[in-house]
């Protein structure tokens, strides 16, 4: 047994690290440029609500209309349909540049969906208090909103990692590099099903990891059980 494991390890092992670390970097660098444009998206929708600080009804329809136009995508066929528009920006429409657009296509507006959840679930005392002193818009949302939301905010951001890293393993059936890659080409066209089952068992690993940090991280920022 561990023979056969030091001989594995021996002839795939250095594939499978370097798979590991694409798919981390595909996981990490679209998922923080998707937090900028999710963040701004979602508190103007919060903000732009009917009914809520700054009530802007045409802009909040305008912008949801457009977050749910490209939640409405499927990632592999958002992926392929804007190939042409990736390889504009990027210079290339495969590996791991040709994976940021789309993921971050994808990722924003899901991730201003939950930031405007994030924010409604906020008490409406918290942020009248802040109100009554005279705060400005922007002194609201930074002392009162984003930080009684936090908790929230960041458990969804295990939500959003893990959906990401889903993605990456459906990019990896065009050639985009990763686990995926690896999985579906020695998986699928070789026929070499340890080669696929040591992928899936590092995603799986990928994922537990991802919860459990972002789980401890909003244990830790939630003032309210400690």
């Amino acid at each position: 047994m561990l023979d056969a494991l030091s001989a594995f390890l021996a002839e795939y092992g250095e594939l499978l690290v370097e798979g590991t670390g694409s798919t981390v970097v595909m996981v990490l660098v679209p998922t923080a440029i998707s937090y900028v444009i999710g963040l701004a998206l979602g508190v103007v929708l919060y903000l732009t609500a009917p009914g809520s600080l700054r009530p802007m009804p045409v802009l909040n329809a305008v912008l949801g209309w457009v977050v749910n136009i490209l939640r409405s995508f499927p990632f592999i066929v958002l992926m392929v349909f804007i190939i042409p528009f990736t390889r504009l920006v990027m210079g290339t429409g495969s590996g791991i540049q040709g994976t940021i657009p789309p993921l971050v296509l994808s990722a924003s507006p899901f991730i201003a969906r939950m930031i405007e959840q994030s924010l409604a679930e906020v008490p409406r005392e918290s942020v009248e208090a802040v109100e009554a002193c005279g705060a400005s818009t922007p002194r609201i949302v930074f002392s009162a909103l984003l930080p009684e939301a936090l908790p929230s905010i960041v458990r969804g951001v295990a939500v959003v990692l893990i959906s990401v890293l889903g993605y990456t393993a459906m990019a990896g059936a065009i050639g985009a590099g990763g686990l995926g890659d690896i999985a579906i080409r020695y998986g699928y066209y070789r026929y070499q099903t340890d080669v696929m089952v040591a992928a899936v068992i590092i995603l799986i690993a990928m994922v537990q990891i991802i919860q459990s940090v972002c789980d401890l991280v909003a244990r830790r920022v939630d003032h309210r059980i400690q």
